[in-house]
């Protein structure tokens, strides 16, 4: 791919959160979450720290697939717990204020607990490249950050821009961000002699103006944070850190 060959550099920061709820658009009476982040949420993260519109989704036309390039890792395990919310019924209000509304419905919500991610990114525009560099280098952000829902605020911290590597295998690597299926190989393409609880979901990839999804993808990972040691068909992206070690991920496409 194109894109491939001419990524330099990534921005990479972590995020974490006490409560996280990526709703699963496709339950109606107790809303379920994905147990990671679909690339379309991580899109509105990164448009609220740097100031994109949600109005109208204007945010969405800057992170379309060959735009921008988004990993994601997991730092924390996947833990769900549920939660009951009281709903309150507002368009039947007797009144303009808030205590004057009687009606109220109990939901069961799944939340993740704990969690804390990894995000790698690029994107082919330097001014919103350097933008997003500059808040989280200062810490600061346009819009709250949350992950999912405004009330599961988020923390974040600038880990660094680093210098990437496209690499290529025949055999097994150690893979430390999620993985897109479609990039892995068909026939023992992971080693599952390695101990870890594997998990693949489908989730959406993006987005139109009119909140279309416009791809669906099969994401793979392990639900503890451990590296997957997988066989692609694809390159995969390397990092090399001053103390020696080194991080291997793919890009959700």
């Amino acid at each position: 791919m194109e894109q491939e060959r001419t990524i330099k550099h990534v921005l990479i920061f972590d995020i974490w959160g006490d409560y996280a709820h990526f709703r699963r658009f496709y339950t109606t009476t107790s809303p379920l979450t994905f147990p990671i982040p679909p690339r379309t949420a991580l899109c509105g993260l990164i448009a609220a720290i740097i100031g994109k519109e949600k109005e109208y989704n204007e945010y969405l036309k800057y992170f379309a697939l060959n735009e921008a390039s988004i990993g994601l890792r997991l730092l924390n395990p996947v833990k769900k717990v549920m939660i009951a919310e009281n709903l309150i019924h507002t368009k039947n209000a007797k009144g303009p204020g808030m205590n004057l509304i009687t009606e109220r419905t109990q939901i069961n919500f799944e939340f993740l607990k704990d969690q804390k991610y990894r995000i790698y990114f690029h994107h082919v525009d330097e001014d919103i490249y350097q933008e997003l560099k500059e808040n989280l280098i200062s810490h600061k952000s346009v819009y709250t950050p949350c992950l999912g829902l405004s009330e599961n605020i988020a923390n974040f911290e600038f880990i660094g821009e680093f210098k990437v590597k496209s690499e290529t295998t025949g055999g097994y690597i150690q893979i430390n961000s999620v993985l897109p299926t479609e990039k892995i190989a068909e026939k023992q393409g992971i080693n599952f002699n390695l101990e870890g609880e594997y998990f693949s979901i489908r989730v959406p990839i993006e987005l139109n103006l009119d909140r279309v999804v416009t791809k669906y993808g099969d994401i793979f990972f392990e639900r503890t944070g451990e590296p997957v040691e997988a066989k692609l068909i694809s390159p995969y992206w390397r990092i090399d850190h001053t103390d020696g070690t080194s991080e291997n991920f793919l890009f959700i496409e």
